[in-house]
């Protein structure tokens, strides 16, 4: 099975996107899947530039070994984001496109 982890949670409630972020990377650690995406969007996208600690170490083995899809490109011109988020690695694609992709090869989103 193929997981699309899709984390719009934000700063509204950084434990659940605490709790995506470890997941997503312990699933990956442990190979739970045959393969593991993760999109941020939104408010996941706005607070992904602020994380620290764990999260920062989890979403960095995620960008690491290729789990990391993208951010959504719209949100992040919008909120004026674009720049820091290249500079963590996020690929900025439209959100609407990505989603479709990974749906229509058979992906299971998972949604935080």
């Amino acid at each position: 099975m193929k997981a699309l982890f899709f984390i719009v949670t934000g700063r509204e409630n950084p434990e659940r996107f605490s709790l995506a972020l470890t997941i997503a990377a312990r699933s990956a650690m442990n190979k739970r899947y045959d393969d593991l995406k993760v999109i941020f969007y939104g408010p996941g996208e706005e607070y992904l530039t602020s994380i620290t600690g764990q999260d920062l170490e989890n979403f960095n083995y995620l960008l690491k070994n290729g789990h990391v899809d993208s951010a959504c490109v719209n949100y992040a011109s919008m909120k004026n984001l674009k720049d820091q988020l290249l500079k963590i690695g996020i690929n900025l694609q439209p959100t609407g496109e990505r989603l479709a992709h990974f749906v229509n090869q058979g992906y299971e989103v998972i949604t935080f």
